[in-house]
């Protein structure tokens, strides 16, 4: 394998349909399989070892698809990605997975070639990013953190916003949310003044920076609610 592979981790319950993605992979150039999971638990607990990329079914024998995607954003492990391979075409459950800020979608069953594409896409994507975060420059404050702490905690920018968001809005949005209790996006929409839509729109540009993160509440009727906190600082 070569050191700079993608490694890549391929969660389905059918063991069929592990191995067929998994000869997939391995085909493309600058991809390397490093693991298969048949549950979301087995998924979560590989992708803690090392895993840039996972392949990830919704439809699992023990936990969905989405919890998984929440337990591994809250991994907090840095350039993990994950790519949905599923046969669901709700739109609820395509609505959560496209919200976890997924790097893509593929509906089973697909060809080889579909996945190559994808994957030859991404592994562009990915190149792109990891370019642009060596050439990204700190501010003093950012400079004055990681010698206090160690780390560093880049805050989302405001100056290329989505169009569409005010950044006197989205600082509204992110002043109503705390690091410790989750809320609704109705909840935020009340507190702001602002219609759940748009909320919702500002609450999902915020995840997709990393300023806060989501989690996954189930009811008695088995619909998810999506809920919403400021992403914890890393520890010191």
């Amino acid at each position: 394998m070569s050191v700079d592979a993608i490694r890549v981790l391929v969660v389905d319950d059918d063991a069929a349909a592990r191995a067929l993605h998994g000869r997939f992979v391995a085909g493309v150039a600058g991809f390397s399989v490093v693991g298969s999971a048949a549950t979301g638990e087995a998924a979560v607990e590989r992708a803690r070892s090392g895993v840039d990329l996972v392949l990830l079914d919704m439809r699992l024998p023990d936990i969905s698809g989405v919890e998984v995607l929440h337990r591994l954003r809250t991994l907090g492990a840095d350039g993990l990605d994950v790519l949905v391979i599923s046969s669901s075409q709700d739109q609820v459950t395509v609505r959560q997975a496209l919200a976890a800020h997924v790097v893509g979608y593929l509906v089973k069953p697909f060809t080889e070639d579909v996945l190559r594409r994808r994957l030859e896409t991404y592994r562009g994507e990915r190149r792109a990013r990891v370019e642009a975060a060596r050439e990204r420059t700190l501010s003093q404050g950012d400079i004055d953190r990681l010698l206090g702490t160690g780390t560093v905690r880049v805050p989302a920018r405001t100056d290329a916003l989505p169009k569409g968001l005010a950044t006197v809005t989205l600082e509204r949005v992110r002043a109503s949310l705390d690091p410790v209790a989750f809320v609704s996006a109705t909840e935020v929409a009340s507190a702001c003044g602002l219609s759940r839509a748009t909320a919702q729109r500002y609450l999902e540009h915020l995840v997709a920076v990393g300023v806060i993160d989501l989690a996954h509440r189930y009811g008695a009727r088995g619909r998810p609610r999506i809920l919403y906190r400021l992403a914890p600082s890393p520890p010191g």
